[in-house]
């Protein structure tokens, strides 16, 4: 029986006992981090980072739109901005061009921001 690695216990720990909107920010941040990873490789013109990370980022953007109750609008609405998102993605990774992509990592950063403050504010009121 192998050993598990102590940091490898803590993270899963920690991941289960994340809130929701600690999990959400941290997702967007790794989308975020992917997205700084593929801007680079664009410079750099490797193709094999920028289709990894934007391989990445979709199965990110997958998972969050299996998480949305879609019978409340604001998720339609976080549906269709992630469907955007996965199209941006995939005309990147297609294309080979990163039209779009400065858009977008605009917008995931304004999402998280907006959820870190709404969660502050909610816990304030609570």
């Amino acid at each position: 029986m192998m050993m598990r690695q102590p940091y490898q216990t803590y993270k899963e720990q920690s991941v289960m006992t994340m809130t929701s909107v600690e999990m959400l920010s941290m997702l967007y941040d790794r989308i975020l981090r992917e997205l700084y990873t593929v801007n680079n490789a664009f410079e750099k013109q490797d193709y094999s980072e920028i289709n990894r990370g934007l391989q990445k980022v979709q199965q990110i953007l997958n998972h969050l739109k299996s998480t949305l109750d879609l019978k409340y609008d604001i998720a339609r609405n976080l549906m269709s901005l992630y469907d955007y998102f996965s199209w941006l993605t995939l005309r990147a990774n297609v294309k080979k061009d990163p039209a779009g992509l400065d858009e977008m990592t605009r917008m995931i950063g304004e999402l998280k921001d907006s959820y870190v403050r709404a969660d502050k504010q909610a816990r304030m009121h609570a």
